[in-house]
């Protein structure tokens, strides 16, 4: 039998190794899971009755909020590059829209086929919009797109790796 097995100072060594080892592990898996959160969502309503909904960019600098569409939840990435909100066809069956016409739009991966409806509510904290148009589109992604046709309607104010939307549109300046 070697000295070393039988030492006790040894299997405490190995042991202090082993949680050591372990510790590190976890601290890794909490470091890790902190980097993939979608960034925060605050809601919230100014002084003046407004409601406002501040996003936290995520990793890849997006903006993503949990949302309705047709009082049924989706998640929202905000593309202002989008002329409509955008609904993958797999995601807008399990919401039962309506297909309507057939269109071709343009996308950043190229052409594509899509169909027209109409969104009976789109709400993302205090922020509600009726009668929404939208595009289903024949290609498949992981959300929904929340585009122009439902952004336009409000102030968009981005700074600082915040983007606040706001149902306060800014009026212009009156100068007397």
């Amino acid at each position: 039998m070697n000295n070393y097995e039988s030492n006790p100072d040894s299997r405490i060594g190995k042991r202090m190794i082993w949680l050591a080892a372990l510790g590190l592990l976890g601290g890794l898996y909490v470091l890790f899971s902190s980097l993939d959160q979608n960034g925060g969502t605050v809601i919230s309503v100014d002084e003046g009755g407004a409601a406002m909904v501040v996003l936290e960019q995520d990793r890849n600098g997006h903006y993503q909020v949990e949302g309705l569409i047709n009082n049924q939840p989706v998640n929202f990435l905000v593309d202002t590059g989008a002329t409509d909100v955008a609904v993958p066809e797999s995601m807008a069956r399990a919401l039962g829209l309506d297909f309507g016409p057939k269109i071709q739009v343009m996308t950043a991966a190229g052409p594509s086929k899509a169909w027209m409806t109409r969104l009976n509510m789109v709400s993302i904290g205090g922020i509600s919009r009726r009668n929404v148009r939208a595009t289903i589109t024949s290609g498949e992604f992981n959300g929904v797109l929340l585009g122009m046709s439902f952004l336009r309607h409000y102030s968009l104010q981005q700074q600082d790796g915040k983007l606040v939307i706001s149902d306060k549109l800014l009026s212009p300046t009156v100068e007397y």
